[in-house]
């Protein structure tokens, strides 16, 4: 069966990255351990993404790479370590681009996404799971029972502007339905409590649903999206698209990200990594195939441009849904 994986956004150029190879610069060899901190609860996508490119990276780098979970306040608190920590190339972090350029318009961390050197491994698409013990079988029923019942659905993430989050707010925007948000401290642990029953849905990413939705643990209802996805061993899960015509959302790139300020041999090092390495990791793809995720590597001016839109995006639906306190055209972000 021929696999079929969209996102709004991203071009097949793009996709087959025709990264040319960064320019001829001193080899960075580590003398010690590098820390990676994922500000995100252990399991959840982040975590499972950057571990793979975390291990592809030390056969490269000749250096293990520490994987330091420090989840809180929506992903900031562990940003905010990477961020403060000395720029001497020894402490990075990782996640989803869209949170990293919001945090300054939430005003819990005063950074943007220019302070930071992009590497992106994949890009992510929410999708609308259920409990299977309730009673919706498409988007259109559980859209009627929200509408029907405000605030009383509960929709489980992992927190205030994480994917699912956004993805409700968004969902939430264009119908006016109105629910009951529970959050914790990773996707992971939003997509447990789903399948215990603690939460009736949740709008987290596919890569962390998919092993629920093919163990029949979660019901899949809709992407969060224009498109449809397939997932290996499922099958196709239809657009919100096809019961909100003209719905779109933008892409969500994940990567790990470097504060700019550290030595240029190290940031030139991981770019060659990015693209001798990465861009050909058959454990990156393996790994995007089986949870539906897409398989993006970018870098440089191109992750940056990649980014941008769903930053815009994701800033303007906080500020104007009143939980972002600084609007985003005071810090760089225009609205789209």
């Amino acid at each position: 069966m021929k696999k079929r994986y969209f996102l709004k956004g991203l071009s097949l150029s793009a996709l087959a990255l025709a990264i040319a190879l960064p320019a001829a610069a001193q080899q960075w060899k580590p003398s010690r351990p590098i820390n990676l901190i994922v500000p995100w609860a252990a399991g959840g996508s982040t975590d499972q993404v950057t571990r793979l490119a975390a291990s592809e990276m030390e056969k490269a780098l000749g250096q293990t790479i520490v994987i330091v979970n420090q989840p809180g306040a929506s992903g900031s608190i562990g940003t905010k370590s990477a961020f403060d920590a000395p720029r001497d190339g020894y402490t990075w972090t990782a996640g989803a681009a869209q949170d990293l350029g919001t945090y300054e318009t939430l005003g819990s961390l005063k950074t943007r996404i220019s302070d930071w050197h992009l590497f992106l491994n994949v890009a992510n698409i929410q999708v609308i799971g259920v409990n299977p013990k309730t009673p919706y079988n498409n988007a259109k029923e559980l859209l009627d029972a929200m509408k029907a019942n405000p605030g009383k659905i509960s929709v489980a993430t992992a927190g205030v502007t994480s994917a699912g989050h956004n993805a409700m707010e968004l969902i939430s925007k264009v119908t006016g339905v109105k629910y009951r948000h529970v959050t914790y401290d990773g996707g992971n642990p939003a997509v447990v409590a789903t399948v215990a029953g603690e939460a009736e849905v949740t709008t987290q990413l596919a890569v962390e649903q998919a092993d629920m939705i093919r163990g029949k643990r979660l019901r899949p209802l809709a992407t969060v999206s224009d498109k449809p996805l397939e997932i290996e061993g499922y099958g196709v899960i239809p657009a919100l698209a096809q019961t909100l015509p003209g719905f779109t959302a933008p892409a969500n790139y994940f990567g790990i990200f470097i504060p700019k300020g550290v030595p240029d041999e190290v940031v030139k090092t991981v770019e060659k990594i990015w693209s001798e390495n990465i861009a050909k990791s058959e454990a990156l793809k393996k790994y995007a195939v089986s949870r539906g995720a897409l398989f993006a590597p970018q870098y440089g001016d191109a992750a940056q441009k990649a980014v941008f839109p769903a930053i815009q995006a994701n800033a303007w639906l906080l500020f104007d849904g009143g939980k972002a306190k600084v609007s985003p055209d005071t810090v760089g972000i225009p609205k789209p």
